[in-house]
């Protein structure tokens, strides 16, 4: 193994695990702030495309999305792309372990960006990962997909989970499959946390679209024809299981510092807080925002962790400051199938305000935010001319300040 420090050509060696929204812009924004011939910039994936998570209820119902591969996003900007799976992470000898068709192989890093992301979340539910579907992920959005094509009329769906997932998922495939029995699981009341306006729509919603909804239900078992519950058993030929998101394990097995859901915690520059050459963004880092609430684990927050490391990490090596800017959140933006949307407007801390936008109106500007979000992985410096500057600090990570920390 080299010293830890320079690549064979002196290059500081920066390594970004994942590749979903957070992972992607990082790469290409760090590698548009600093010269390829001072750093090397490796992202690695074990897909060769892009993923629009956020879409992934559509590519369930049988629409097809618009490939994005990585070759073509990253074409001449220097990131150089490792098609693999992360199997493990030394935080401490600063390696990661990757494994491909052909073999398994340590690489070192002299900066490692964390992006691995989250996965959905049984809670344990006995007979969960045996019966139901997920579309956390392409993988099983695909699988879902073809579950659905095999579905005669009259079959019960039943979508478990009443938050954002779960409102885009019954929504989208009550409208595609209007010959299925669609239902919805909410712990709670439908749409709990919105506005008045918002619940009123969002119930508006589901009655035009026939979705029967169980609400202050809990699953407790999955079978492979029915949801037990609380209050009985709900029928159900396909289960889709939406209640939240579990963060990829691998944090948990190394020595950096994380929180009781395994998420890495990090500073104001999303600089892990026990290795400081290690930086975590999106899901699978603990991000304080306003009123010293975590950010939730969504796409509206990946990309603002991504710029904030991406331009920490380009000041500390470049012997520049970067400043902290303060995340918060203005909206949240839900499809309810392709005709309809809601965007709940929220305070910084991601408190519903009374007013929403409802309807056709919503549904187009929910559109515009899922091609802006795949326009910003793209564009990761969001077109604003960017000039690469060269390292001109090469300590070891340990023996800087963190940069511009927050107050």
């Amino acid at each position: 193994m080299q010293d830890g420090q320079h690549g064979s050509h002196g290059q500081h060696r920066v390594i970004v695990v994942g590749a979903g929204y957070a992972g992607a812009i990082a790469a290409g924004r760090l590698a548009r702030r600093l010269r390829s011939e001072d750093v090397a910039i490796t992202l690695v994936n074990a897909e060769p495309d892009f993923v629009e998570r956020v879409r992934l209820h559509q590519l369930a119902v049988g629409q097809e999305l618009r490939p994005r591969p990585f070759s073509e996003m990253f074409a001449g900007t220097g990131v150089r792309l490792r098609l693999a799976r992360v199997t493990a992470v030394d935080a401490d000898r600063r390696t990661i372990t990757v494994t491909d068709e052909q073999a398994t192989e340590e690489l070192p890093y002299d900066t490692l960006v964390y992006a691995l992301g989250s996965t959905w979340n049984t809670h344990g539910v006995p007979g969960t990962a045996e019966h139901a579907h997920d579309i956390a992920g392409r993988p099983g959005a695909l699988r879902l997909r073809e579950r659905l094509a095999a579905l005669a009329a009259g079959e019960p769906v039943v979508v478990v989970g009443g938050g954002l997932t779960g409102l885009e998922a019954a929504t989208e495939i009550a409208e595609a499959r209007p010959d299925l029995n669609v239902a919805l699981a909410a712990r709670g009341a439908l749409g709990d946390w919105l506005s008045p306006k918002g619940r009123r729509h969002l119930r508006k919603v589901c009655v035009k679209l026939a979705i029967t909804v169980h609400e202050h239900t809990t699953v407790t078992a999955v079978e492979a024809d029915h949801v037990t519950t609380t209050a009985g058993d709900i029928p159900a030929t396909v289960t889709i299981w939406t209640t939240g998101f579990a963060v990829h394990p691998i944090a948990q097995a190394t020595t950096l510092k994380i929180d009781a859901m395994g998420r890495i915690e990090v500073d104001a520059t999303m600089r892990s807080l026990s290795h400081p050459d290690v930086y975590a963004i999106g899901d699978a880092a603990l991000v304080m925002g306003p009123n010293d609430k975590p950010l939730r684990m969504a796409c509206a927050t990946g990309g603002p962790t991504a710029w904030q490391a991406a331009d920490a990490i380009a000041a500390r090596l470049t012997g520049t400051t970067s400043p902290t800017i303060p995340l918060r959140y203005f909206n949240q933006c839900i499809s309810l199938g392709r005709k309809e949307g809601l965007i709940q407007y929220v305070t910084a801390d991601d408190r519903s305000r009374p007013t929403a936008l409802t309807g056709r109106l919503a549904a187009l500007y929910k559109e515009v935010v899922c091609k802006g979000a795949a326009w910003a992985v793209a564009n990761p410096t969001l077109g604003k001319p960017t000039r690469r500057r060269g390292v001109v600090q090469q300590q070891t990570p340990a023996q800087h300040p963190t940069t511009a920390n927050a107050a």
